[in-house]
């Protein structure tokens, strides 16, 4: 066993090392990835009047080094790299590490103070959980974390900044200036963390030594801190994925907001060709995943302590959340309605003289700043994010049935994965290929498999340890038909299960690389662009924006109000199936304990 375990972790690593090493050598070779002429952004950049000849272009790519071949621009790249020297900027001409390092101090300032709200609101969450020992978080806290920051981000700044006027809506002059981009970062991750440590608690809270604690008459106080102590360390790793995600939602939120973060700085440089400073960039927000991966794991051995680093704690099993099955029929029903109907009608058709029309009849959503009808154009975008969503679910299955029986190659690529959230990926995809549908799609595909793989690796190791397993290979049966026969079959059907569980969320994942502009292209009708066109006159125009803003808030309640409906049905059927098996029995044993009752005084009469 220790021995096999000892082969697992090394596999692991030396899978880990190679994915580190080929996003590393990916980041390098950007300007020769690039899907544009590096030489004629940098001409361009230097003087806009002069022709692209061909010996201007040659010049430009000697002096850059970029007619050297891949594996020498690699080596000059990684070399200079070493030394501390990140490249000058091919469109300021200055050098990027001062303009990484001053985004990367803006992006900590506000993932801190995001982090900060995460805390309270989780406290906020946890604590009914803490004074009456049992409840949960429950579905607001999961459609808290459902919602894209992008699009938290999008409604803080309509409803707060420009209906109410509480707060600036774009800059970073001044603390007022953190506040909604602090918030809009927060929540979700908040909820999150708040969800995870609510549904945890109540199956530690009914431990025996709780009990035990309460009878020796120690306090609630003292009680709550032991609890939270238990159940920290097993959702760490958790927490770690939380921070990753925090540096991807940050680019979208720095974009709404027009903070000057690494992330804005990143997606800038991605669109102008910039490569060096998207180079530099990028490292940085590689470094903040990997980060935040191993202070996951230093704080949870430090939680741990030396006798159970090695032990493998885990957390009772979490209670489901609970949800009416009505609420995601509900859900699914108004968004079949509402895309139905938008389908039947022409997304494409431009009518000026009906430019930002509110909404009426004949356009029940109204209409863009270019009079196309903003229903048509939801409809026909749906249909084409849910279709992307369903391929890159069906591509992500089958990567993580491929990988479920190589565990230990699929954890440490999966480390990596984790590490890199699906706007990073997209940046490099867009900066490489270009943006476009297929890009985003690549991106969102090269990161949608971890959590898939995870599970398939599970439930072949547990189908592989049972009993009727070591019955077939004594009978004789071959390992193929034992794979196709058992294996397979037992772990395909769950992990279909999860993967179109996760549909949704892979549909929100590409509408936030196309309202980054890392996606489909104008005029296509998706909904991430739609709602970034509209950001341009929200003021006169809301119902423009709240259309997609509504249409994806559906998607993610319905997302997880799925989850939760199948979560609560295979509760039920757990807990329903062995009491039905019990009543019998305990009928009959109540039969037979019936004349033993009887006969101590049959005894007591023959004795008197």
């Amino acid at each position: 066993m220790r021995s096999a375990a000892r082969k697992l972790v090394g596999s692991a690593g030396l899978t880990r090392l190679v994915c580190l090493v080929a996003v590393l050598a990916t980041v390098g070779l950007l300007p020769w990835l690039s899907h544009r002429d590096p030489a004629l952004t940098v001409l361009r950049a230097r003087s806009a009047e002069q022709e692209a000849t061909e010996e201007a272009l040659s010049a430009i790519r000697a002096d850059l080094g970029l007619d050297a071949g891949p594996l020498s621009l690699l080596g000059r790249w990684a070399s200079d790299l070493l030394r501390g020297d990140f490249g000058t900027s091919w469109v300021s001409g200055t050098d990027v590490l001062p303009s990484v390092i001053a985004g990367l101090q803006v992006s900590l300032g506000l993932m801190g103070a995001a982090l900060g709200v995460a805390v309270v609101l989780a406290a906020v969450l946890v604590a009914p959980v803490l004074v009456r020992g049992r409840g949960s978080a429950g579905a607001f806290a999961a459609m808290l974390a459902a919602v894209p920051e992008f699009l938290l981000a999008t409604v803080v700044l309509l409803v707060c900044g420009v209906w109410l006027g509480w707060l600036p809506t774009a800059g970073w002059a001044g603390p007022e200036y953190l506040v909604l981009p602090a918030l809009a970062l927060g929540v979700p991750a908040g909820g999150l963390l708040g969800r995870l440590v609510a549904d945890a608690l109540p199956a530690v809270l009914d431990e025996r030594w709780v009990e035990l604690w309460r009878g020796a008459g120690v306090s609630r106080t003292a009680i709550s801190a032991a609890a939270l102590k238990r159940v920290l360390p097993p959702l760490v790793p958790q927490f770690g994925m939380v921070a990753v995600g925090l540096t991807g939602g940050a680019v979208a939120v720095e974009m709404v907001f027009a903070v000057p973060g690494i992330g804005r700085t990143a997606l800038g440089a991605a669109k102008s060709q910039d490569l060096p400073l998207l180079q530099g960039s990028v490292l940085a927000l590689l470094l903040l995943g990997l980060v935040a991966g191993a202070a996951a794991a230093f704080t949870r051995r430090r939680l741990l302590g030396p006798a159970l680093r090695d032990a493998g704690l885990t957390l009772p099993p979490a209670r489901p959340v609970r949800t009416h099955p009505a609420i995601p029929l509900t859900l699914f029903t108004v968004l079949a309605v509402t895309i139905g109907w938008g389908l039947l009608r022409d997304p494409y058709t431009v009518n000026t003289a009906a430019r930002l029309a509110a909404p009426t009849w004949a356009h029940p959503l109204g209409t863009d700043a270019l009079g196309r009808d903003v229903l048509a154009r939801l409809g026909h975008g749906a249909a084409s994010t849910v279709g992307t969503a369903a391929a890159i679910c069906v591509l992500s299955l089958l990567v993580a049935l491929a990988l479920g029986f190589l565990p230990g190659v699929a954890a440490g690529a999966a480390d990596i994965a984790n590490a890199l959230p699906p706007v990073i990926v997209g940046i490099l995809v867009a900066a490489a290929t270009g943006p476009g549908t297929g890009g985003a799609a690549l991106a969102v595909a090269l990161i949608s498999w971890p959590a898939l793989s995870a599970h398939a690796a599970a439930l072949v190791q547990e189908v592989r340890a049972s009993t009727f397993l070591t019955a077939q290979r004594a009978m004789g049966a071959t390992p193929f038909w034992i794979l196709t026969r058992h294996v397979l079959p037992s772990v395909a059907a769950p992990v279909a299960r999860h993967a179109l569980l996760r549909l949704p969320g892979i549909a929100l994942a590409l509408a936030s690389l196309g309202f980054l502009g890392l996606g489909a292209q104008p005029p296509a009708p998706e909904w991430g662009l739609l709602l970034d066109e509209s950001r341009a006159y929200v003021e006169r125009a809301p119902w423009a924006a709240l259309a997609p803003a509504v249409a994806l808030a559906l998607l993610a309640g319905l997302a997880v109000s799925g989850a939760a409906a199948v979560q609560g049905r295979r509760a039920w059927v757990r807990r329903a199936t062995p009491t039905a098996k019990k009543r019998a029995p305990k009928k009959r044993a109540a039969k037979k304990r019936a004349p033993k009752k009887r006969a101590p005084k049959k005894e007591a009469s023959v004795a008197v």
